[in-house]
């Protein structure tokens, strides 16, 4: 497997003091959702880099309660959406009334209108009412009777789904899923953390007495540390390599857009911001590789088809770094 040395990093890259917010929001998150460090800090480093977040998994494994652990945690105004499979758009985005009073017709934003949206089980809506969230997503407005407003500043989609082969479930489209600039799957907690959780006390209460450890102008500070990461000409080469094999083999059905080479080096950037460093480097994306390209990229034939990790090792193990 490639790998980077620390050792071989050039001078330039210093450190960069983690604040102690941002520590504490991953400690409070592990403290909530047993035995899952990584898939954590994968999420954070997700919205440090502005992205919209996926998390996929079976039911019961903890994805709407680590959506709401995060909310809590940056502080933003917060609306949970439940998707089902009668919901619809402008149950989401909002509707004009006639206000017979006036005689006029007057806005009432629906919940979209908040920072931080909980898509719970986003794929348990119809195609048309999934669509309802792909201009917010991308240009951070959304029109309703030829009227264009505009949704609040920082704005994040956090969306859970169950896999697609359970009853009752719509698959994202492609254009969709792209959206989301990682996905993270959960899985089964290890044998300790579920000894810890059956003793412990219920989620829910804890949940409530969790304290945001962000604020906005924190988060927003954070986010532009992350701007500030240095990208160097060879990690930018790296990344490129990555995507140009998904593109050439032909065991990938498509390979990756432009806008995941974008969310590559965003997330890469993210992560070494929260280990503590002003530059990346090519470990920085080989962590957040998994999160980024999974859900972007099918292979052709679908019963050899990795998982997550498999992917990503796969990747890493047969693109070389420049």
């Amino acid at each position: 497997m490639n790998t980077f040395s620390m050792d071989t990093v050039s001078t330039s890259v210093t450190p960069v003091r983690s604040t102690d917010a941002l520590q504490r929001a991953i400690d409070q998150t592990n403290a909530i959702i047993l035995g899952k460090d990584q898939q954590i800090r994968l999420c954070l480093a997700c919205l440090l880099a502005k992205g919209h977040l996926l998390i996929e998994d079976i039911p019961g494994v903890g994805k709407t309660t680590l959506a709401h652990a995060l909310a809590r945690n940056l502080g933003l105004s917060f609306q949970r959406i439940q998707f089902t499979s009668d919901l619809l758009p402008a149950d989401i985005i909002g509707a004009a009334v006639y206000h017979r009073e006036s005689g006029d017709f007057r806005f009432h934003s629906g919940p979209i209108f908040a920072q931080l949206i909980l898509a719970d089980e986003i794929n348990r809506a119809t195609p048309k009412t999934q669509s309802a969230l792909l201009e917010a997503m991308e240009e951070h407005q959304v029109t309703v009777e030829g009227e264009t407003r505009r949704l609040p500043e920082p704005f994040f989609v956090i969306a859970t789904q169950n896999p697609n082969y359970q009853v009752g479930t719509f698959p994202l489209p492609e254009s969709q899923l792209d959206r989301f600039l990682m996905r993270v799957e959960l899985g089964y907690p290890d044998k300790d953390a579920e000894h810890e959780l059956l003793l412990g006390q219920d989620r829910r209460s804890m949940l409530e007495q969790m304290e945001p450890a962000l604020t906005n102008d924190e988060l927003l500070h954070m986010q532009l540390q992350v701007d500030a990461i240095k990208v160097t000409d060879a990690l930018v080469n790296y990344v490129q390599k990555i995507v140009t094999y998904t593109r050439e083999n032909p065991d990938f059905e498509s390979g990756l857009s432009p806008r995941a080479s974008l969310a590559i080096k965003r997330g890469a950037q993210a992560w070494a911001l929260m280990e503590g460093r002003n530059a990346t480097i090519p470990e920085d994306v080989q962590a957040v590789l998994p999160g980024v390209v999974t859900h972007r990229v099918k292979m052709k034939n679908e019963v050899s088809a990795k998982s997550a990790s498999q992917l990503a090792a796969r990747l890493i193990e047969d693109v070389d770094i420049p």
